[in-house]
């Protein structure tokens, strides 16, 4: 089973309010280092938090921060941001190229990056972090980036389970961070999420639905898509 106790942990969006707590509860379950990465890595209070510049984004930032951290157990992918509109149609190009760089092609390739590292080491994990969005598109080009990734995640845990790396998708509705103070709603606090997840990779679970419409809407992708999007009844001749 992957642990934390005495891990080497690597969260991207470390400045963020996920990746902050990503950050003190990796420490807080005994890992004995954690890079903390940004574009712009912030100061923290720990000596055991290392700061860490990494831009997704950027193919050679990848093959820096690989270079600086080669002893990483648990790797998190938790970077990602949003579009300007949630309309796939009204967005620009550029947006929806910005977009899946950032939530799909930058964690794809840290991990693909990363893997031999987390190979060579024992109770290694990688950690995606999706959303509901993955199977509800709300979000336009957010969506597809997730559901992409989702199905990136799937090949990648088949490929790295049988080398010894735990690989660990989590999907989550609202959480009260600043990404997400245009929604209304009920939101679960960071700190709840990254406990769920953490637990979730310490049991050896694949899959976190953080929450019960995470779980509703997982559920209702089996049925038809005019049951999920109840919308389209109105527009049907």
């Amino acid at each position: 089973m992957p642990s934390l106790n005495g891990a080497v942990v690597l969260v991207t969006g470390a400045n963020g309010g996920i990746g902050t707590h990503f950050v003190h509860d990796a420490l807080a379950r005994g890992a004995v280092k954690v890079y903390a990465t940004a574009r712009s890595p912030r100061t923290w209070d720990d000596e055991r938090i290392v700061p860490l510049t990494l831009d997704v984004t950027a193919p050679a930032s990848i093959d820096e921060a690989v270079a600086a951290a080669p002893d990483v157990t648990v790797l998190i992918n938790n970077a990602g941001v949003n579009p300007p509109s949630a309309s796939l149609l009204d967005v620009t190009e550029a947006d929806i190229r910005v977009n899946m760089e950032t939530n799909f092609f930058g964690p794809v390739l840290l991990a693909r990056a990363f893997a031999p590292i987390l190979v060579a080491k024992p109770e290694s994990a990688l950690v995606d972090v999706h959303s509901i969005a993955s199977w509800y598109a709300y979000g336009g080009i957010y969506s597809a980036a997730k559901a992409a990734l989702w199905s990136a995640t799937n090949s990648l845990r088949i490929e790295l389970a049988p080398k010894g790396v735990h690989v660990t998708g989590v999907h989550m509705g609202y959480v009260d961070t600043p990404m997400a103070a245009h929604a209304d709603g009920p939101k679960m606090l960071p700190a709840e999420l990254v406990t769920t997840v953490y637990d979730a990779v310490e049991a050896g679970e694949y899959e976190v639905l953080a929450d019960e419409l995470t779980a509703q809407v997982k559920s209702a992708v089996s049925g038809p898509v005019e049951a999920l999007y109840p919308e389209l009844r109105t527009t049907s001749a």
